[in-house]
């Protein structure tokens, strides 16, 4: 119903935002994502989503559509309401989430506040052959990052550092940077180590 609000800031949180589109205020929830996103100045614009169930209607606003379409397919599965999806997209960053999916990195999504083993196993079930076909990527083009990861790993093994230890490490990265080198990843992690 409401595609976009484009108009100016007249209040700015961390989990929401006042705007103001020809004398009507619109308060819009957002994630922290799209906190970080928002211009400086007045005016901006978001694209929305309007929640509608049987006691309110919500507006969430994103600073860039492929948040509200990943956060519109995580809603789409059982046990994943609004504000799951939300802090999930606060959390992570919308590219993390798709390669997470794409990839079936349980872990990542798991390490999301509120989502069990259960829940995250449901979201990569449901959404994987979604994000792959929507987002056009390539399965095998998908795992290089785990695979860079596991090369990495095994070589800071060799190089004396505890398995546990260098896995948290690597995981990081990996989330922070996911088309990281193996070399880059080791770089990384011998200054974290």
């Amino acid at each position: 119903m409401i595609t976009f609000l484009r108009g100016k800031l007249i209040e700015k949180n961390h989990t929401d935002v006042v705007i103001e589109c020809h004398g009507v205020g619109y308060f819009v929830n957002i994630s922290l994502n799209t906190f970080s996103l928002l211009p400086a100045d007045e005016n901006i614009m978001l694209y929305t989503y309007l929640h509608i169930k049987e006691d309110a209607h919500t507006l969430y606003g994103f600073a860039q559509k492929s948040e509200r379409e990943i956060f519109k397919l995580l809603i789409s599965v059982s046990g994943v309401g609004t504000s799951i999806a939300r802090t999930m997209l606060s959390s992570l960053e919308p590219s993390q989430v798709k390669q997470a999916i794409a990839t079936g990195d349980v872990k990542t999504i798991q390490a999301v506040k509120g989502i069990g083993a259960k829940t995250a196993q449901r979201v990569i079930l449901d959404l994987k052959d979604k994000i792959l076909k929507v987002y056009d990527i390539d399965e095998v083009s998908a795992a290089p990052s785990n695979t860079n990861k596991e090369e990495a790993l095994s070589a800071l093994e060799t190089l004396g550092f505890a398995r546990k230890q260098a896995e948290r490490v690597c995981d990081a990265i990996v989330r922070d940077e996911p088309q990281a080198s193996v070399e880059q990843i080791i770089k990384l992690a011998l200054k974290k180590l």
